[in-house]
């Protein structure tokens, strides 16, 4: 019933929305449109991920979900910078570290939570992913910010150019590492979930599955770049700031896939593609996304430093430390999601006001 529903929005919200996109329609009325065109659409993405995810394993599955959602943003990022937003680029990225390992883990385990008494996950994984988290926020996006301030401007972009670098090497060697070196050496232990995963058949074919999250990325993608320019309107309508927009509005749209995922994963037990789509989607995001931008930047008048505010760098990496403590014994309950919620409802808040 569901499914159908969220047909019925796609085949209608996806016409008025280039209708209403080239007729100048109502700003508020077409931010509507579009945030429920998104959600739609983002249901589209997680039965297509999950299909995958039967077929090629948990990992690749919630690796797809990551990437295929990060790319939407990744575009919006880059026409941003184009249009000198540097501000706006680097409150949205933060907005996604702290929206997926607040809010997606968060709703994630909360829902799953109250279903299952005790959710188990891969400890070996949660570790790995603990070190990497570490390193991408609290090593290589806190030395530019101590760093900067004493340098010049041309000397900042170095350093930030340098670490860029850096973090995509390590990125693609952690992905090497994970799917290739030592795939399936630390294999999650669980029987029940062994029996379930044997018996279970993917709803659609992969050809389908790739096509279907293809068709479903490139039109999210041209949603989202819509969604963008009616910021500014709904922002005064509502009395929303620009950083309060970048942080919490843009990284809640551009990742309402990955959310709407996560959740339905976490819903039906399988919390390997829960932590893959939340943990490593915010992996991807600080040491690819965000670095890549970097370089990209340097392709227009205007570029950008990884170099970001005292508010959002303290929201990231508290963020990063209360997400390896509550998960890294390998195991979730609905207590441990309230918290995080909590937490990013205190961060909402605080950026709010600022």
């Amino acid at each position: 019933m569901l499914n159908k529903i969220f047909l019925i929005l796609v085949f209608i919200g996806v016409p008025i929305s280039v209708v209403g996109s080239l007729l100048n329609w109502s700003s508020i009325l077409m931010f509507a449109i579009y945030c429920l065109t998104i959600v739609a659409l983002s249901s589209f993405m997680g039965r297509a991920t999950e299909s995958l995810a039967v077929v090629m394993g948990p990992r690749v599955g919630g690796l797809l979900n990551a990437t295929f959602g990060n790319a939407v943003e990744l575009l919006i990022s880059i026409f941003s910078i184009k249009a000198g937003l540097i501000g706006v680029v680097l409150a949205s990225l933060t907005g996604s570290v702290i929206g997926n390992l607040l809010l997606v883990a968060g709703l994630s385990f909360f829902v799953g939570g109250i279903k299952y008494k005790r959710q188990r996950f891969n400890v070996y994984d949660a570790r790995h992913n603990a070190g990497l988290l570490v390193f991408a926020v609290v090593v290589a996006f806190v030395i530019p910010e101590i760093f900067s301030q004493n340098m010049t401007d041309a000397e900042t972009m170095s350093l930030s150019v340098g670490i860029s670098i850096i973090m995509i090497v390590l990125y693609l060697a952690a992905l090497l590492f994970k799917l290739v070196t030592h795939r399936g050496v630390y294999q999650h232990q669980d029987e029940n979930s062994e029996a379930n995963e044997q018996e279970e058949t993917p709803e659609w074919t992969r050809k389908k599955s790739l096509i279907i999250l293809l068709l479903a990325t490139i039109a999210v993608g041209y949603i989202s770049e819509n969604l963008v320019h009616t910021f500014h309107v709904v922002g005064e309508y509502f009395g929303w700031t620009e950083l309060f927009i970048g942080i919490i509005i843009v990284a809640i749209v551009g990742n309402a896939a990955e959310h709407a995922s996560a959740v339905l994963f976490a819903y039906k037990n399988k919390m390997e593609i829960v932590v893959e789509i939340a943990i490593g989607s915010t992996l991807q995001i600080s040491m690819f996304v965000a670095p890549l931008l970097v370089l990209i930047s340097l392709l227009f008048p205007e570029s950008m430093p990884l170099v970001f505010t005292l508010p959002e760098l303290t929201a990231m990496i508290t963020s990063v430390f209360l997400i390896i403590i509550l998960s890294n014994d390998g195991e979730t309950n609905w207590f441990e999601g309230a918290t995080l919620l909590a937490a990013y409802i205190i961060m909402g808040i605080g950026f709010y006001l600022l």
